[in-house]
Formats: C-alpha cells, structure tokens, sequence
C-alpha cells in the first residue's frame, strides 16, 4: 500500500509541530504533502495539487472557518478528500460531519485519537475500494508511473455519447445546474460530471477554476488583463458568451497557474 498523502491546515504553529510529531509516531509512512495556516491558503494549495489521501484541517483558522472550504457559495470547491477535523472547540461537530468529515478531534490531539481516527480512514478506503488498484492494473487502464487524471471525458451529443480526448477540451461550464464542455473546435457537449468533479478527474497543472462557472485549459487562455477590484477578465479560445473573470482572491493563484 503507497503511503498516506496528509494535508494539514492549521495556523498555530505549535500545534502544527504537536500534529506533525503524533504523525510520526502513530504513522511514520505518513507523507505531509502539504500545510497552510489559513483558509484561501488551504484553497489555492488544494485547487493546484493532486487531491491527498486525507485532510486535517483545524476549523477556526486564521482568515474563518476551514468549512467554507465546503461551500460553494463561499468559493469552495469541495475538496475530494475525506477530513478529520481538529479543533479547541465542540461547536461545529455538526456542520463537520456535513463536509467529507471521518472524525473529529479535540486539541490537544492525543496519540490514541489520532491512531484511531487514522485506523477508521483505512477500514474506511478498504471497504469502499476494496482491490482497486489490483482490478486497475489488471485492465491495463492504470500502468506503474502513469499519472492518475482522466484521459477522456464521455460526454453527450445530443442522444448519443462521445468519447472526447482532454486534449481537446478548451473549457468548461455550469449552466442552471448542467455541466457544459466546450471543445477547441468549439463544439458544446453536455457532461454528466458536475464542475466540481470534472474539477477533480482534470490535471491541476493544465485545468484551472477561474470561478464557479468555469473550469479553464491552459492552452484556452489566449491572454487576460486587470478588470477592476483585483479582478482578471480572461480572452478565451473559443470565446464565451459571457466575460470569464477570475476574483480577486483566485488572481494570485491564476498568475501562478499560467506561469508554470
């Protein structure tokens, strides 16, 4: 079994130290891929990494709550992972069990907790996965090295599917509730994926949610310019009906997604 890829958002930094110690001791093939002090920090890292195989996050983080995360009205994305939530306070147990949540920690966390949550995340992927990676690689559909995010999206062409390359894929959309793909040749084939998923199965390094209508290609993006408030107005090809802007918040990262 590969080694658990942990993400932590925590912004005291001797609790950070405190978290990462009882990693060690009751996990030490535990791999912290990443770790943030605040809420944006938590989004912008989780909109341009693979998703990891479990989230720590404390609730009460610098900039709010680390469930805003969850909310797309608050600009969350829904990160694709399971969460053990760890806080100092018992107020948000609820709101925590509605967002991915496996557990729910009090501070100080102590070794037998945290050994324990871990424990339910394991039975937990087991059940769930069972032989996966097995099955994969027995269908030659996941080969040792080869990357993880989708190749093809199956989408719909009226009452008929096809089978499109993310290749050609140039942006994404949400309409009313329905997923639109548009391809570089500037066909609109409707997906059954919400944008959160396509979010999810599209390489980080090529795809970039601009905001909660678009999901962009890199190779989309003809240019951008300010637009007002810290905003970017990005030119795509093909061109949508509407401007695409990316907020404020999001700039920062864009500017770092583009310039990879």
């Amino acid at each position: 079994m590969t080694a658990l890829r942990i993400f932590i958002a925590e912004d005291e930094p001797p609790a950070l130290a405190r978290l990462v110690e009882a990693l060690q001791r009751v996990a030490p093939a535990a791999q912290v891929v990443g770790a943030v002090a605040s809420v944006q920090a938590a989004r912008d890292w989780l909109a341009r990494h693979p998703a990891p195989d479990l989230l720590l996050l404390d609730i009460q983080l610098a900039d709010g709550l680390s469930l805003a995360l969850f909310d797309p009205a608050a600009g969350g994305m829904v990160p694709g992972a399971p969460v053990i939530f760890t806080t100092a306070h018992d107020a948000f147990v609820l709101e925590a069990f509605k967002c991915n949540a496996i557990d729910y920690l009090l501070k100080p966390v102590g070794d037998a907790a945290l050994a324990a949550a871990l424990a339910r995340h394991e039975a937990l992927r087991r059940h769930f996965t069972g032989n996966l990676e097995g099955l994969l690689a027995a269908l030659h559909l996941r080969t040792p090295g080869r990357e993880r995010w989708r190749q093809r999206l199956v989408l719909r062409r009226g009452s008929a599917f096809a089978s499109v390359a993310v290749d050609e894929v140039a942006w994404c959309t949400s309409v009313d509730k329905l997923s639109f793909v548009l391809t570089r040749g500037g066909e609109r084939l409707l997906a059954d994926d919400t944008l959160a998923e396509l979010e999810a199965a599209l390489d980080p390094r090529r795809f970039f949610r601009a905001n909660r209508q678009y999901l962009v290609q890199l190779e989309a993006v003809k240019s951008f310019r300010p637009h007002g408030k810290g905003q970017l107005r990005l030119e795509l090809q093909p061109a949508p009906e509407a401007p695409v802007l990316v907020s404020q918040e999001r700039a920062r990262a864009f500017r770092e997604w583009i310039e990879q």
